[in-house]
Formats: C-alpha cells, structure tokens, sequence
C-alpha cells in the first residue's frame, strides 16, 4: 500500500498540513530544532548519568553516519531495537531516524517465537540489543534477514563493558553501541548521514500490535503521523504549559510502547524537556527511590502500577509539591484509583486513550475540562463516530465501535494488504475494536474490547465494569475478569482476584457486587491469587488468565 497514492489517507494529508504550525517536513526538523534550541540542557537520563541535547546531536549522528557508512545499510532498511529504558535506547533511536532507515521498536520481554516472528515479518537488516539478550537471539537471528547486531550493555554508558560472547554461525557483527559512536573520531566513517531527506508520507517506525486477531502486525506510522501526534498533544495543552519552566518527567513506561515512545522520544523531547528513565518499571521500589531524588513536574503510568505505588511504604516519602499532572493510559483507569492518586498527590490525574495504529494520540482529558472515569475529548483534527456490529451510527449515549481517521491514524499494516483492509474503510476511518459510549459535552468513556465482551445469556458484559466494581471494596489491591465457558448459559464470569486482605472470602465479594451489578454480571466463579500476569508497561493480561 502507498500512502502517497491510496485515497483513503488524503483526507490525512491535509490534516497534516493544517496541524504541521513549525511546517517540520520529517521527524527530522524537530530533532534538529530541539537539539539547536536546548543545546545545553538534559535530555535524558538513567542510573545517574545525564545526556544533553548537544551529545544527543553528536551521538546519534555518529551512529547514524556508522549505520550508513560501515554497516553498509540503505535507505527505507528496517533496523529493530531490543533494549529497556537506558540512554542507549534514544541514541540508537535517533541515530536510526537520522540515517533515513525505518525504527522496529521490540519488546524485550519477547520469547524466541515472538522475536522470530517480529524480525522475519519486518525483514529487519539489522538490531540492537541488551547483551544480556545474546544467547536467546542466537537461536533466532540464523532464521532472518539481520546481517547485524549492536549490543550494549546496561552499564555501558558509565564504563564501557566487555562484548558478549556468541556462537553465531552467520556473518554477524558484534559492537558494543559505545564503540559504534564513537567510530569517526579522527577517521573517515564513510557514507555520512543520509543525504536523502525522508518526507512526511515516508515510513519512519513499525510499531507492532497484536490488534484485535491474529499475530503481531507493523502498524505503518509515517513521519506525518508522528509531526501530527506531537502537534495534536501541543494544542491540546497548550494553555497550560509554561514555554520557561522546565518539563522534568518520570518515564517508567518502555519506550518501545507507543505510549513511551511518543511521550518521552518525541513530545517531551520537542518540548525541550528532561525524561528520566527507569529501565526496570517492576521495581517500585527503585522507582520510589528516584522519585524521591528529583524535582519531577510530570508522570506517566497505568492504572495497576499507581495501585503498586500507593500501596508501598515509600510513597509518603515522595515530595510531590513540584508534580503538576500524571497521565495515565494504556488501559482502563479505576475512578476510585484516579480520586485516591489526586488526594494523596494533591495534583491533577489526566486519563487518555490511543493505540498504535493512531499513533497513540484520539482521545484525552485536559487540566482544565476533565472527567474522571472519561477517557476525554478527540484530540484535535480527528474524526470519531461510534457504529454498531451492522455499521449503523449509533446515538449519543449508545454504545458503539469507536471508528476515527485523522492526520495521526496509520497508513495501514506492514505488508498485510487485507488486514489494513479489513481495518481501515474507504473513507480512512480505523476500526479500533474498542466499545465507546459518547457522553455530553465531547467526553468519551471506553466500555471495553469487544474481544474481552463476555456473553452471558445473550447479556453483554464487559469486564471494566466488574473491575470497577470489584476493586472498590477495600480489601481488594486490583483484579481481572474473564469469560469462561458455561453449560447453562454459555458463558459465565470469572475474577481473579488479590487481596489486600486475606480475611476477605468468595461469599462476601460476590455479595459486595450484588449490590451494583446485576444478576448475571456478578462473578460465578472467584478465583484468589497473590499477583496477576502483567505486560512489562503494567496492563494485566487477560489473554494468559483464559
């Protein structure tokens, strides 16, 4: 598919151009014009090392002329990226999006199956990775088109560590990503950065999702899309961001999310401000411990990690006088989560709601016109209807298929010709498999994924409702519900369930949720466990517990 050419994204087009104030004509600009304008300042740090915009220009730009010199790569030649939050990742990013080849952003929780899938479906020329992930990627790497791997270890940007062994039969490079930057001191790199400037309409980052059905998919985002994301963000706080202060954000979310590699790689980043990496989100406690040593102005989490915090000693010890607002997204967040977070904090709580396959930005709530237990308003320069299962718009108050185009949507799936298909209509509208309810005023509230809806008797029922419910009682850290197979009604409702106290038992919860759920949404079956399976940005997942 060519967004240059495929009508469905003209209307995308023109919604670039109108949104595109600065007239950035790639990712590029904006680099360019942040690393100009906050030389001085830091950008990122990690373990107590700082990294200013002037050696993110330098380095990135020494590995970019690396990647186009010596590794021999082309322009549009897919490169992945297989590391947690350290300095390196935003390095390695950008040196990437510098040399005009296209970012695969990669989970590194991925078993040897999903990595395999992820490089041979991207066709990925090259990757850089942890080292510690080596020996697990020789058993993959022989089966792709990766003729290089970058390592780097976590430690590496404070003392240069030793390169991983490996047993690799193919011809494979090894460097530590250090070793890659600093090519080009008083020798010739070759190649230099890419003389062929990418356009908006060009490719610029698969972000893989695992959709509605099937495998993982590279959501296509142009460096029109990522321009207008960060253009629509801007606007939509754009009253209430002071241009002289500077942004000093938290950031425990990967940037291999869409919702980290957004907010920290490129918002915060154009905005000229400094995001602190946790690379390991899991450990509350470190993260508690870095909170506690810097004047953070801004947040970013999910729902169950603002539960984790909260419930640790550490939290009061926090000076949160300097936090204006916390972002949270990535899944549904728990009104009665959203008051106690603004109590304890006295700050603002902001709940949003994206994908990938929309660049992260359709819907959010602002410091000044917000509702708990909403997602928010359309970002701006986005469509948004809500359709039933026969395509029919529904009402106000009904609820539907979120449907939406805009300068932020994708331009369809990594050669996957049906899938963009099936995903996107004639009029550019992404199906996003999320039921919506619109309420008064614009604001929207995510009932839940049509593919987690249980049928109960016919009866819909969607498991944030019962979540909501669930972990109100007090005796409940978080939950998660799915829908199991029934004889006599086809399927029936099942919670799994932690406790933060052990006395609490089936009998007593399933009566605590007669009292606002119907019959046939209280959970027949109650399931207690000490912890929950969680991807590594925090979202319970439901899949495993099926």
């Amino acid at each position: 598919m060519n967004f240059t050419t495929d009508s469905r994204f003209n209307f995308s087009r023109k919604q670039v151009d109108a949104i595109n104030s600065e007239h950035y004509t790639s990712v590029l600009d904006l680099f360019e014009r942040a690393c100009s304008e906050f030389a001085e300042k830091i950008a990122f740090s990690c373990l107590g090392q700082d990294i200013s915009f002037r050696q993110m220009d330098d380095m990135s730009g020494k590995f970019a002329s690396y990647l186009r010199g010596p590794a021999g790569l082309q322009h549009g030649d897919r490169v992945a990226i297989q590391l947690p939050n350290l300095i390196q990742y935003p390095v390695a990013a950008w040196g990437i999006l510098r040399a005009g080849l296209v970012l695969v952003n990669t989970n590194p929780l991925y078993t040897e199956r999903e990595l395999r899938h992820q490089l041979q479906d991207s066709g990925a020329k090259a990757v850089v990775m942890l080292s510690d992930f080596v020996a697990a990627a020789e058993q993959v790497i022989p089966d792709t088109d990766v003729k290089l791997v970058i390592t780097t270890n976590a430690l590496d940007m404070m003392e240069p560590q030793p390169a991983p062994t490996h047993n690799l039969d193919q011809s494979v490079v090894l460097l530590t990503l250090p070793a890659a930057i600093s090519l080009g001191e008083g020798e010739d790199l070759g190649g230099g950065l890419s003389k062929v400037r990418p356009t908006l309409n060009d490719l610029a980052v698969l972000q893989y999702t695992g959709g509605t059905t099937g495998v993982a998919k590279g959501a296509m985002l142009s460096h029109g899309n990522i321009i207008s994301c960060i253009a629509q963000g801007r606007n939509h706080f754009a009253e209430h961001n002071n241009e002289s202060e500077t942004r000093l954000l938290i950031a425990p979310l990967p940037i291999y999310h869409i919702f980290g590699f957004t907010l920290y790689l490129c918002g915060n980043f154009a905005s000229g401000g400094r995001s602190v990496l946790i690379p390991n989100p899991r450990d509350l406690d470190g993260l508690l411990d870095v909170m506690r040593s810097v004047p953070f102005t801004e947040f970013a989490a999910v729902n169950t990690m603002l539960v984790g915090l909260m419930a640790n000693e550490k939290f009061d010890a926090v000076d949160w006088s300097n936090l204006k607002w916390t972002i949270a997204g990535g899944a549904a967040l728990v009104p009665d989560v959203a008051r106690e977070w603004e109590r304890r904090t006295d700050s603002t709580l902001i709940e949003g709601y994206g994908l990938s396959e929309t660049t992260a930005n359709l819907t959010l709530n602002s410091p000044a016109t917000r509702r708990i237990g909403s997602a928010g308003q359309a970002v701006g320069y986005q469509e948004i209807k809500l359709m039933d299962s026969s395509g029919v718009q529904v009402a106000d108050g009904e609820e539907g298929e979120l449907w939406v185009r805009g300068p932020n949507v994708m331009m369809g799936y990594w050669q996957r010709s049906e899938a963009t298909d099936e995903a996107i209509d004639a009029e550019g509208f992404f199906k996003t498999g999320d039921v919506v309810v619109r309420l008064d005023n614009g604001f929207y509230k995510i009932v839940d994924r049509i593919k987690d809806m249980v049928l109960v008797s016919g009866f819909n029922v969607y498991p944030n409702e019962i979540e909501h419910v669930i972990t109100s009682h007090p005796d409940v850290l978080e939950c998660a519900v799915v829908g199991v197979v029934d004889d006599r009604t086809g399927e029936a409702v099942k919670a799994f369930v932690v406790r933060r106290n052990s006395d609490l038992t089936e009998t007593a919860l399933r009566e605590f949720c007669r009292t606002d759920l119907t019959a046939y949404k209280v959970p027949k079956h109650i399931e207690f466990r000490d912890e929950l399976p969680k991807s590594n940005v925090g979202k319970i997942l439901r899949r495993e517990l099926r």
